[in-house]
C-alpha cells in the first residue's frame, strides 16, 4: 500500500500548473455565508477592473492574462439559444425579472447585467448602465474564440437541455469540439454524453462514480474505468484522503486522460478558488495539474514569478 501510494516514490511530474478562470476575469465578493440564493453581486469587493462576469470581454481578458481554460455558464432561452449567464434568476445583477427562459436571446441582450453590483451595500452602482448588451450567447462565444479551451456550465438539471446543447456543439468542427469540456447537472450532462460519447464530461453522478470505487480500492494501483477521459473537481480539503495524492494520482489520472483540477475549500462551494499568493501556498509543492481561480489577473502572473 505505501509503495502504491507514495509521491516519494512515483513518476517525477514536470511542467507548470495549468489555470481555469471561473467566469473569466471578473468581480469577486466574500463566500461567507455563502446560500444558493445568494445575490452575490449585493456583495462585491471595492472593484480592481471594469470586467464583469461571463463577457467576451472578460473572457478575452482572462486569456490575456494567461487562462489556458475559462469556464462560463449557460442558461436555456425562450428562442432555443444558450445565453452566457450565471444566476437562476435575472434579479441579482440586471434590471430584469424572472428567468431566461422567460425571454429571447435579443430580450436578454436589451437588460443590464451591471445593473445590480453594488460594493457598498446600495449606495452606489458603479457598474449600472454599463451592461447593456453585454450578455453574450454561447454561439457568439464560440464564433469569437475558435482556438480556445472551455468548460461551460449547464446550471439546470433538465435532460432536454443537455440535449439541446449536444445538437448544438455537435455541429461544430471536430478540433473545436476536442478543446470543449461540459460539466453540470446529472440529468443534462448523461443525454450530452449519450449524444457525444466522445466530449468531456463531468457531474456528480460521474465524480461518484469515479471516486468511490478509487477510495475503495486505488491503494492497489488500479484506476476506475469511470475515471478515464472525464473532468474532477477536487476540493484541497479532500485531496489529501485520495490514494496517492498528489503526484501518484495525478500520474495515474493523467494516464486516464482526466483533467484534475483543484478548487478551495471543503466542497461546499466549488467556486471557491485559489485567488491570492496567500492561497497557493496550500497547494502541495511542485504541483503541476490545474488550479481553479476566481482572479486569473492576480495568480498567472504571480506563479510565472515563482517558477522563473
Amino acid at each position: 500500500m505505501y509503495w502504491n501510494n507514495s509521491s516519494y516514490w512515483a513518476e517525477p511530474r514536470s511542467g507548470e500548473p495549468q489555470l481555469l478562470a471561473h467566469r473569466g476575469l471578473a468581480q469577486t465578493y466574500s463566500m461567507e455565508g455563502i446560500a444558493n440564493d445568494t445575490c452575490t453581486a449585493e456583495r462585491i469587493y471595492p472593484p480592481e477592473h471594469d470586467f464583469l462576469e461571463n463577457t467576451i470581454p472578460s473572457i478575452e481578458a482572462a486569456f490575456q492574462a494567461g487562462a489556458d481554460v475559462v469556464e462560463f455558464d449557460v442558461h436555456w432561452t425562450k428562442d432555443n439559444q444558450f445565453a452566457v449567464f450565471h444566476d437562476w434568476t435575472l434579479d441579482c445583477r440586471t434590471n430584469g425579472k424572472g428567468v431566461t427562459r422567460d425571454y429571447t436571446m435579443d430580450e436578454l441582450k436589451a437588460l443590464d447585467i451591471g445593473d445590480g453590483y453594488t460594493a457598498d451595500h446600495g449606495q452606489t452602482f458603479p457598474f449600472r448602465g454599463k451592461g447593456i448588451y453585454q450578455m453574450p450567447s454561447l454561439t457568439e462565444v464560440l464564433r469569437r474564440f475558435t482556438d480556445k479551451a472551455f468548460l461551460i456550465d449547464v446550471k439546470s438539471n433538465d435532460p432536454n437541455e443537455g440535449k439541446l446543447l449536444a445538437q448544438y456543439l455537435s455541429a461544430l468542427p471536430k478540433q473545436q469540439q476536442e478543446l470543449l469540456a461540459v460539466y453540470g447537472g446529472d440529468q443534462p450532462i448523461a443525454a450530452l454524453k449519450t449524444m457525444m460519447p466522445d466530449m468531456r464530461i463531468m457531474s456528480k453522478a460521474t465524480m461518484k462514480s469515479c471516486l468511490i470505487p478509487y477510495l475503495a480500492a486505488g491503494w492497489t494501483g488500479l484506476t476506475p474505468s469511470a475515471c478515464r477521459h472525464t473532468e474532477l473537481h477536487i476540493p484541497e480539503k479532500i485531496a489529501p484522503w485520495l490514494w496517492g495524492w498528489p503526484d501518484r494520482f495525478l500520474n495515474r489520472m493523467d494516464r486516464a486522460d482526466t483533467r484534475t483540477i483543484v478548487v478551495g475549500g471543503d466542497g461546499s462551494d466549488f467556486s471557491s478558488g485559489f485567488d491570492t499568493s496567500e492561497d497557493i501556498k496550500r497547494l502541495p509543492a511542485h504541483y503541476t495539474s490545474w488550479i481553479w481561480t476566481n482572479r486569473i489577473d492576480r495568480i498567472a502572473p504571480l506563479y510565472r514569478a515563482v517558477k522563473n
